[in-house]
């Protein structure tokens, strides 16, 4: 059985979402944690201090900052900053490579890095093909690590993907195939399982978990929000040409090509038995139909 680790867990990236849930949950343990921030009198961090979390600064463009953050530490999670454009796609392979480069100078006992479904291989997508190049870097540095592979974030439920409600229906409109399942995950998931692995209370099989706490198709997704809303639900396909950047289509085409691999979601609820499915995942957020009724 594994003991639970006492000393001091790095974050990189706890002022966003990801890393946050991961602090939540680290705390949630009692853990000590340290965060590496850029600005340690921004909100965010200062937040973070108020609740006896250890504020590090950090720039990713300073290899001696980062490794004096990361003294002593027993474990290590970070995630790279979401690329938007080609140029931004490279900024987050040069970040991620200095801070593999910084855990093994420091010589910290177990990496955890915040990766993304499918980045075992090459998909042609930047944004994801960032982070296997970033995986492929942390595999040869000799450092122990795991990789929690992310899929899409049932919170983007609240903004992006948000279903409308029109004429008394709930309406979902995404770029996705009627017939083709949505991989996946509760940002809240994300930072436990991740917890989890930092504090060896689990392990990652093969030393990566592909994150998925349900993959639902189109329909049963608007069926998920209309069942809770009590109201009659539909699902719409849109074209790809909807989306903003040619990033958001290739990504989008990554999510229908995802479908064919096959995930264990076993392995999640072993590590996390109380993942959230996505009606689940509802209830708990508060989620509640719009009230701006489209076309009335």
């Amino acid at each position: 059985m594994s003991t639970q680790k006492t000393g001091t867990i790095a974050v990189f990236g706890a002022t966003g979402q990801q890393g946050g849930a991961v602090v939540d949950a680290l705390l949630d343990h009692k853990a000590r944690v340290r965060a590496l921030v850029r600005d340690p009198q921004s909100d965010r961090a200062r937040t973070l201090a108020a609740r006896g979390v250890e504020l590090a600064t950090v720039r990713a463009d300073d290899p001696a900052s980062l490794a004096t953050a990361l003294a002593a530490v027993e474990g290590f999670y970070f995630m790279t900053p979401e690329a938007n454009s080609l140029e931004e796609v490279e900024a987050e392979i040069r970040i991620g490579t200095a801070l593999v480069d910084a855990a093994a100078e420091a010589g910290v006992p177990h990496v955890v890095f915040n990766s993304v479904f499918g980045a075992d291989r090459e998909s042609g997508v930047p944004h994801h093909d960032s982070k296997h190049a970033i995986e492929q870097h942390l595999r040869k540095s000799g450092l122990r690590a795991s990789m929690v592979r992310a899929t899409a974030f049932m919170e983007n439920f609240t903004n992006v993907m948000a279903p409308s409600l029109e004429q008394g229906e709930i309406v979902l409109r995404l770029p996705l195939p009627n017939d083709v399942p949505l991989k996946m995950i509760s940002v809240r998931d994300i930072g436990r399982v991740a917890a989890a692995l930092l504090l060896d209370t689990a392990q990652a099989p093969g030393g990566a978990v592909e994150l998925v706490g349900d993959e639902l198709t189109g329909p049963q997704i608007a069926a998920a929000f209309g069942a809770h809303a009590g109201l009659p639900a539909r699902y719409e396909v849109l074209p790809l040409s909807v989306l903003p950047t040619d990033l958001d289509r290739v990504m989008f085409r990554e999510f229908a090509k995802a479908a064919e691999y096959p995930t264990d979601s076993a392995v999640v609820c072993s590590i996390e038995p109380a993942t959230l499915d996505l009606a689940e995942w509802i209830r708990a957020s508060g989620w509640t139909a719009p009230t701006n009724v489209a076309g009335s």
